[in-house]
Parts: C-alpha cells; sequence; structure tokens
C-alpha cells in the first residue's frame, strides 16, 4: 500500500470522529437492541486480552478465548452490587488510557516519521481513491472500527450531563485517539509487517504490561458502561409499553439511576460467552461490530430527522438538510460494511431482528388489550341500577383496583361483582402512569376523581410517576400518602360546593338587596323620612366602599372553609374513611387471559395465543412490582378477546 494512504487513514479517522462528534445529538437515541448487540460482541476485552498471543510462548487462541471467558465471568458478577462502587476507579483508568494514548502517538511521531501529519490535507483522500479504486471504498469499513467505543460516552447521559459529555470528548477523547492513529500510522510507514498487531508492536519497549493492563481495565470499564446503559435502557422501555415486565434493584440509596436488572445481566453474560467461544478471533466480532456501528448511525439520524419535524418543528429545508448531510455520509460507510456480512456481520442483524420480534410483539399484545379494556368497560347506567351496595354487601375496607384505564369503570370490577359475595365499603380504581419527567413530587404523585354519586365511596386515582422515580417502593408508605391524598381531595371537594353555594347565596342575596332598595326609596320619598345618612356616606365615600368590599372578600373563604369543615357529610365520608383503613387494605388484581379471536387470522393467532401468552406468563407480575404482600391480593380470572 502506498506510503499516502496513511495519512489519508488518518485523516478519515479524523473525518470520522468529528463526525461521531457532530452527530451526538443523534446518538442519544440508541435503541435497546443495539445497546444488547453491541454488548454481547465483547470486542473491547477479547481485543485487549489478544495483546498476550505475541508475548507469551504459546499462548494461542485458545488461551485468549478462556481468559476472556474469565475476565467477562468476573465483569457480569459484579454487577450486583451496584456501579457506584465499581465507577469510582472509571476516572482514574480511562484518564491514565488516555494519558497512554496520546503519549505513545506522540513518541511514534517524533521517533518514526513526522510527515504523518499531512493527513489533515484532503488532497490526499484524492490520491488515494484514484490509486486504490475499488479498494479504497473497501478501506472505509476499517475506519468505522476506529471509533467503536466512544458511543459509550453518549450510553451513559443517564449518569452524566451532556456538557460534560461534550467537553471530555473534545478536551480529552478526540486528541488522545487522534494522537495514537496518527502514531500508529507513522509505525506503520516504517514498519509495514506490523498491521496485524499494530496497537501492542508500536508501544515503546520496556511499556508493554503496563499498557496492557491499562488497556484491559479500560475495556473492562467500556463493556461496564455498555451494561449499566443497558440496564438504564431497559428500565425505560419497561416504563414505555415496550419491554416485558422483569425485576429491576435500585442499588444505591442516592443515585436512583444506578439499576441492576438480574435476568437482562445473565443473559447478556452467556451471550457474551457464546459469541466469543464461536468466533475465537477479533476479525469477525470487528466486522459485526461495524455494521452495528453504522446501523446505530443510521436508526439516530432518521429518528433525529422525525423529532425535528413533529417535535422541534425545525423549517422544512433545514430539517431535510440534516439527513441528506449525515445521511449520505452514513450510507457510503453502510455500503462499505455490509460487505462483511457473511464474515461476522450477520450476527447484529440476527439480533436486532430477535429483539425487535419480542419488542413489538409485547407492545402490539399490550395495546390489544388495553383496547379491549376501552371496549368493555362499564357504563355509568349499570352502576346507577346496582344502587350504592353494587348489588352486594358492603364491608368495612378499602380496595385499591388496578387498572390501565384514565375513566371509566373498569370490566375487571364487574367480574369481581359476580365472584365476590360482598365487596369493600371503598372502592379506589388505581391506575398507574408515567410522565416524561425525571421525579413528581409527593404532593403531586395521586390524582383523584370521583365516581358515581357520594353514596357509592369509589374513587379514580391515578398514580403518576417520572422514569427516575422508585417504582417498587413500600406498600404502607403507598397507602398512607395515597389516604393522605384522598383526605385532602374531599376537603378540597367539600370546599368547592360551599364555595358553589356561597356564591349562589350571594346572588341571591344581591338580587332581594337591590329589589329591597329600590322598594325603601319610594317609601321615603313618599313618606319623607326612613333617610340611611351613614349607608349614603358609605356608598359615597369610596375608600370605605373599598374596605368593606375587600373585607367582605377576605371573610368569605373562611366562612366557606368553617362551613366545608361542618358540612355532615364531609364528617361521615371522613369518618366512613377512618373506620375502611382500620379494616385493612386488599389489592384487587385481575389475571387476564389475552386471545385472539376466532374470526382472527392465523398470523394474529399465533402471535397472540403463544408468543405473547409466553412473555406474558413469564415476566414479572405486577404484585411483584408494586411489592404487595400476597396475604392482602385478591384476583379474578378474565379472558380478554382481541
Amino acid at each position: 500500500m502506498p506510503q499516502t494512504s496513511f495519512p489519508f487513514l488518518c485523516f478519515l479517522f479524523f473525518s470520522i470522529l468529528l463526525f461521531l462528534y457532530l452527530n451526538q445529538k443523534a446518538l442519544v437515541l440508541h435503541s435497546i437492541w443495539i445497546l444488547l448487540i453491541m454488548q454481547l460482541f465483547s470486542f473491547p476485552v477479547m481485543s485487549a486480552v489478544s495483546g498476550l498471543q505475541g508475548q507469551i510462548k504459546g499462548f494461542d487462541t485458545n488461551e485468549v478465548v478462556m481468559l476472556s471467558i474469565v475476565i467477562l465471568i468476573g465483569l457480569f458478577s459484579i454487577q450486583r452490587f451496584g456501579t457506584g462502587k465499581v465507577g469510582f476507579t472509571f476516572a482514574p483508568a480511562l484518564a491514565l488510557w488516555f494519558f497512554c494514548l496520546g503519549s505513545i502517538g506522540i513518541y511514534n511521531i517524533l521517533k518514526y516519521d513526522t510527515t504523518v501529519i499531512r493527513a489533515f490535507n484532503p488532497a490526499y483522500i484524492y490520491y488515494f481513491f484514484k490509486r486504490n479504486g475499488i479498494k479504497a471504498w473497501s478501506a472505509l469499513g476499517g475506519c468505522v472500527l476506529c471509533i467503536t467505543g466512544a458511543e459509550a460516552m453518549f450510553a451513559d447521559l443517564g449518569h452524566f450531563s451532556v456538557i460534560s459529555i461534550q467537553v471530555a470528548f473534545t478536551c480529552v477523547v478526540f486528541p488522545c485517539l487522534l494522537l495514537a492513529y496518527m502514531g500508529q500510522a507513522a509505525y506503520l510507514i516504517t514498519y509495514p509487517s506490523s498491521a496485524g498487531r499494530i496497537f501492542y508492536d508500536s508501544v515503546p519497549d520496556g511499556f508493554f504490561w503496563p499498557v496492557l493492563v491499562i488497556a484491559t481495565f479500560a475495556a473492562m470499564i467500556a463493556s461496564q458502561a455498555m451494561i449499566s446503559a443497558t440496564f438504564s435502557c431497559v428500565k425505560q422501555s419497561m416504563a414505555l409499553g415496550c419491554f416485558p415486565r422483569v425485576k429491576i434493584v435500585h442499588t444505591s440509596r442516592k443515585f436512583m439511576g444506578q439499576i441492576y436488572i438480574p435476568v437482562i445481566n445473565w443473559f447478556l453474560m452467556i451471550m457474551c460467552i457464546v459469541v466469543v467461544a464461536s468466533f475465537r478471533n477479533t476479525a469477525d466480532i470487528a466486522n459485526a461490530y461495524g455494521i452495528a456501528e453504522v446501523g446505530v448511525m443510521m436508526v439516530s439520524t432518521t429518528l433525529v430527522t422525525l423529532v425535528m419535524l413533529l417535535i422541534w418543528q425545525t423549517n422544512l429545508f433545514l430539517a431535510l438538510c440534516f439527513p441528506l448531510v449525515f445521511g449520505s455520509v452514513e450510507l457510503l460507510y453502510l455500503s462499505a460494511v455490509l460487505t462483511k456480512i457473511k464474515e461476522g456481520g450477520w450476527l447484529p442483524l440476527a439480533f436486532a431482528a430477535c429483539f425487535l420480534c419480542v419488542m413489538y410483539i409485547w407492545n402490539y399484545g399490550s395495546v390489544l388489550k388495553y383496547r379491549s379494556e376501552v371496549s368493555k368497560k362499564m357504563s355509568t347506567d349499570i352502576m346507577l341500577e346496582l344502587g350504592s351496595t353494587l348489588g352486594t354487601v358492603r364491608t368495612p375496607g378499602i380496595g385499591l383496583l388496578y387498572n390501565e384505564l384514565v375513566q371509566g369503570t373498569p370490566s375487571s370490577f364487574g367480574q369481581f361483582l359476580l365472584s365476590l359475595p360482598a365487596i369493600h365499603s371503598v372502592i379506589v380504581f388505581v391506575c398507574i402512569k408515567y410522565v416524561p419527567v425525571p421525579v413528581v413530587p409527593q404532593e403531586e404523585r395521586f390524582l383523584f376523581r370521583r365516581v358515581c354519586p357520594k353514596d357509592y365511596h369509589m374513587f379514580r386515582c391515578i398514580a403518576r410517576y417520572g422514569y427516575k422515580d422508585v417504582r417498587k417502593e413500600d406498600h404502607h408508605a403507598f397507602e398512607q400518602l395515597l389516604i393522605e391524598s384522598l383526605e385532602k381531595f374531599l376537603r378540597r371537594e367539600a370546599q368547592e360546593l360551599a364555595l358553589e353555594s356561597s356564591i349562589a347565596e350571594l346572588d341571591l342575596d344581591s338580587i332581594s338587596v337591590r329589589s329591597r332598595d329600590n322598594g325603601i326609596v319610594s317609601v321615603a320619598d313618599e313618606a319623607g323620612e326612613l333617610h340611611i345618612p351613614l349607608m349614603h356616606d358609605q356608598r359615597t365615600d369610596g375608600g370605605e366602599s373599598s374596605t368593606f368590599e375587600a373585607s367582605t372578600s377576605l371573610i368569605l373563604p373562611s366562612s366557606i372553609m368553617s362551613s366545608a369543615e361542618e358540612d355532615p357529610s364531609l364528617e361521615y365520608e371522613l369518618s366512613a374513611l377512618r373506620e375502611a383503613i382500620e379494616s385493612g387494605f386488599t389489592y384487587l388484581l385481575a389475571r387476564g387471559d389475552v386471545r385472539a379471536r376466532k374470526e382472527s387470522w392465523f398470523l394474529k393467532k399465533l402471535v397472540i395465543n403463544y408468543f405473547y401468552a409466553f412473555l406474558r406468563r413469564n415476566c414479572r407480575a405486577g404484585a411483584a412490582n408494586m411489592s404487595v404482600p400476597h396475604m392482602n391480593i385478591l384476583r379474578a380470572g378474565m379472558t380478554y378477546m382481541v
């Protein structure tokens, strides 16, 4: 390969890194399956360990595979202790790693060939493609591998701010990587045969072992970052209803973003071991890594374009310029890496298809189930016909019926009425919703609304949670907060009713006063007496009038509040609520079986009756996520025909 190709490759590395920096908003939108796939390749760990092959005699591929598997098992085993303790060493280890990269790069540039800085001349792009033709286009796939791993920083946006990542990338990561690649290019100009082990061969004599240890730690940190990002994305997908429910363990009392998902952790570990044992070399894994990398960029650019058009409402011309500029570059690199599909590139596409199917089936079945609940909800007329006793016996206690409806009476409540000989004196329909804010304050957690007349003692409650709120809270704390919010709602409702009645009475009094004043004036004019000079003075004095009106407005709320507190219906309802609290809480949960209708297509029956049913049976139950004691749960079986 001509010497000018090395400066050109270095320039390509520079352009790709710059492109990655400019495309950082797109990298925020990593999809969950891409994160999982990129972790499965175990490329950082295996590439770091492979440096021992040329250093230790007899250390062959089998030894590299075994040592990589041991490191991966250890890495995944410590996840249950939380990322806080593991992440304590992140900053110094990565700082030392980038310092080594930059220092080695400067050393190689000064020792072997300082003319490598000519790579900044874009004319070499033309020379390179002119001399190599189709081989130059194929070499673009190798350039993509030079930026793999840098996306892990953007995957940690849940733990760091955007500005901190931008500063770290601009001032540390980008310059050090650029110096490292320029130094390797200078070394290759002198020793072209070292292309297979360029990184470790370019390390100065006497520094191999320290650099190997630092590289191994850096590889583990990169894998750790992707594992943490995978946990965060799984949690977000669950909140959006796009992933089956799994167990989430919060490993930190101080930082809510530090979580651990056992099922995902062990699944990733098994898949990493399978991939390493199957591929047994970094070349095929690198090919798969490159396709996944460009796939992330293509998907992210498409999603950012949609966000610009639909959410940001950017000018149409500017919004279309974004995919035109970035998308053309990405398509060029994608066309180069797609030639490696048979050489390991099929792996990310296979895993992407599997995870996409799981997420689509779960979301599809959940949407159909919700639509079935909406269509079969009980009407208000039926509830009124049953009366306040609901056609059965009302026993003391509070029943919390969980459902997904924000209005109306769910059909599962009718199933409980048919199955139980008695129903609780207070019924609360609880609907959990996730809102796009980090944390919802406790005083704004619940929104209440009355269902049916007062004597029914039935309420609608919407529990709102942010994406950083701890959902699995103690059920006693949840019940206490719910009751306090319900009492506030009842008192506020009584005050509003008292205010409405007071305003109506004031309107009636003003009408009667005006009519009475007209009568008094006419009588006074006729009799020549019954004049009221005091009232006349108050009417003519503007200051006194304003004072009187202000005092009246100040007295009105307190009188309304006192009348609301003395409302016998409020006192009766509060006493009934306290009596129900003493009898305890019962969680009414419907165990729904979702089945496709008989007239449905065969594919729909296959998806709903088998695949979606399998996911529902094996995912985490709602009661487990709510941390509800099993002794307080009542279940009723239902079948949803979708």
